[in-house]
This record gives structure tokens, sequence and C-alpha cells, in this order.
């Protein structure tokens, strides 16, 4: 029996613009057998990151330009159905660059096998690239010390809120900043933050002159712009700032001015630092093995904001650019 594949295909490209409708195109086609050492995939979950839309444009930078025509990248789980690689068989559950479509035919090697048990879609988060990038980026650029004032941007994201509670993990006083009285609530009585800023209704310089009176510590910056500006005129003596993401920029697709308070990484002997979490693949089996435990033992919280069907993919990426998500946003296709 053939199958047929629904697919999303990169339509246009968003540069200076937000989404819309247009950019993708819904086409079906046959789908494609598995070759030598390759495997056939029905894809479960799709995962969603503002980065996508940087891909779209080519400004990815650490990636492969995408074309026109090509089917939308994203990332998934799935169930292999058929198999030419010794090391899956079929009823395995995978993760890997599944793609927007309902069936992914891949090599084996592009794959990870996953544990078929409650923390599955975890794997396209807190188990996933979010989480070994919250994981990496302080362990490697943040370098938290306990009794350090830690400041998270976009904190009631996927990313975000993992890092804040590491945080606090390590022994941090942690503030995060979200859009939102439900979000700034949740991160307090879920995630165990010690403050919450709402940037939509408080003055987020002002208030973190009055929680973080010494200066901030370890600043993880989601968002970049105006907001990142402010926060670099608060850091503290030998501050660590890490650039992960800049959510502003996604949305835009203009690079923002530079930050008029980069003068004070002088005074304060303060470093400021990005980076690209693939550069610690090696690496992930132990940090995948930590936050496991941690969320086993109900030291880490997720959430995760989860819409349904296959046909909703793009609306459920341009979620991420109004705020709409709670948590990881995902995309349930079977």
């Amino acid at each position: 029996m053939t199958l047929n594949n629904r697919q999303w295909l990169i339509n246009g490209r968003p540069l200076g613009r937000g989404l819309v409708d247009d950019d993708f195109r819904f086409v079906e086609s046959p789908v494609r057998p598995p070759g030598e050492a390759e495997v056939l995939v029905r894809v479960l979950t799709l995962g969603f990151d503002p980065a996508q839309k940087g891909w779209m444009e080519n400004i990815g930078g650490y990636v492969a330009p995408t074309e026109i025509g090509e089917v939308m990248r994203g990332s998934g789980v799935g169930e292999v159905l058929e198999s030419n690689d010794p090391a899956f068989k079929p009823g395995d559950k995978v993760s890997g660059m599944l793609r927007w479509q309902d069936y992914a035919t891949l090599p084996g090697k592009e794959l990870l096998k996953l544990a078929d048990d409650d923390l599955l879609t975890a794997n396209l988060g807190a188990l996933g690239t979010t989480g070994m990038t919250a994981y990496f980026g302080l362990a490697k650029h943040g370098r938290p010390f306990p009794g350090d004032t830690m400041v998270v941007t976009g904190a009631a994201g996927a990313t975000g809120s993992v890092v804040g509670q590491i945080g606090k993990i390590a022994g941090c006083r942690v503030i995060g900043i979200a859009g939102g009285a439900e979000k700034c609530a949740w991160l307090k009585t879920v995630c165990g933050f010690d403050e919450a800023i709402d940037y939509k209704a408080e003055n987020v310089r002002g208030r973190i002159r009055e929680l973080a009176p010494g200066g901030i510590d370890v600043l993880w910056d989601n968002v970049g712009g105006k907001l990142l500006n402010d926060l670099l005129a608060e850091i503290a003596m030998h501050a660590r700032v890490v650039i992960c993401g800049g959510i502003s920029r996604y949305e835009t697709g203009q690079l923002p001015a530079g930050p008029e308070h980069y003068f004070n990484l002088i005074f304060k002997r303060a470093t400021m630092s990005g980076f690209i979490v693939l550069d610690y693949m090696s690496e992930y089996p132990v940090a995948r093995r930590r936050i496991g435990a941690w969320i086993r033992s109900g030291r880490l919280k997720f959430a995760e904001d989860v819409q349904h069907g296959l046909e909703n993919a793009p609306r459920t990426l341009m979620r991420l650019f109004t705020g709409a998500n709670f948590g990881k946003q995902l995309l349930r296709i079977a």
C-alpha cells in the first residue's frame, strides 16, 4: 500500500517582517520507501523554536541554507515503521530532524533512539535541544556560583524556564522576566524562581534595581534589543552575560542597534559570550542523564503547549512570536 505524505514546503522568505500564511505551501506526495541504511518514521509530534524563522530567512548562520520548495525543517519524535538500519526496528521511538510532514525517510545515523515512556515528548524540550542549550550555556558560559543573582529574559519560555531552575539547583537567586501575570506566577509557584517581572506591566530596569541592588551576576538573554541594553547597565562586577537568542530580532528579521551600555562590560570586568549548543554534542548523554534525574526527583519542572494537526503547523510557529505559547511549543501530528 502506498502511503500519502502531507508536507509543508517553504514558500517565502519572511525577512524584515512577521510570518504569513503564504510563507508555506501544503502539498501531498507519495511516501518514499527507505533505501540502504535508511529508516521510515511516522511523525508523532513536532517541536517549534523561534530560530526556525531565521532558518527560512537564511540568517541562521550555523545551519545549511534553506531552499524555497524544501520541506520545512523541524525537530520531532516519531515511530519507526520500516528500517534498513540494524540499529532500529519497527515500533522504536526516535527523534531527529523529521520536518513538517506525516512521514520522514532519512538515514538511521540522523536519528536518536528514545525510551518509550512518559517523558517521550520531553525529548523535544527539557531532554532535547532546549535542555541541552540551558545546561551547556550555563555550565560553559554562565558559570553560576551559589549566592549569585541570575536574571533570565524570556523566562517562561521552554529554554528560559529550564535555565532558571538549573540556576536554582546551582544555588543562585533567580529573577525571571516574562510577559503577563500568569506566566510570572507560574515561574514563582511552579519553577521556584525567587522573583518574576512582568515586562508588559512593569518598568523592568527599575524593578531590577529594586530586586538586585548589588547587580546581576549571571544574565541569560533570549530576547535582545532594548531589554538586553537596559540589563547590561545593571550587571555586577565580573558578571557573565550569556547570549542565547534574540526573539526581537527573529520577529523583525533586522539587526537591532548595538547596545548602548556595552562599555559596562569593561567597567565591570564582565564577559559576554554567545554559543552554539551543537558544539557540545559529545557531552549530551551526561546532560540528559542529569536533567532526567532532576525531572524524576521533582527538582526541575517543564510545561508543554500542545497544538494539534499538521494543517496547523504554520500557525503553531507563529504563536512563538506573539507570546501565545506557555512552555515548549509542540504540535501533535499522530
